[in-house]
């Protein structure tokens, strides 16, 4: 993949899991969109630390944002709906 190239994923997450928005080690990505088809929360993510700071209690986007992740630090959104929900985001990879 190349700087330019856009990222994206769509995938049907368990309740209670995550969708992981987390390039390969040396990528970086700015994501701009997150869909999620029932209630989800996001959280910015280092592998230890977990902060959320949005939540949707039913389907929704978060749109036009530029979350910037790596390898180490990156979001993550939470399926808190009562059972299984499709998940997906797409951005734009810059190195």
């Amino acid at each position: 993949m190349a700087v330019g190239d856009v990222v994206s994923d769509l995938q049907s997450i368990a309740t209670g899991a995550y969708l992981d928005i987390r390039p390969g080690s040396g990528s970086e990505w700015v994501i701009h969109n997150i869909y999620h088809a029932d209630a989800a929360h996001l959280e910015f993510y280092d592998g230890s630390n977990s902060l959320i700071f949005d939540a949707d209690s039913g389907p929704g986007f978060w749109a036009w944002y530029e979350f910037h992740c790596n390898n180490t630090r990156r979001i993550r959104v939470k399926n808190n709906a009562a059972g299984d929900q499709l998940i997906g985001y797409d951005g734009v990879q810059t190195k």
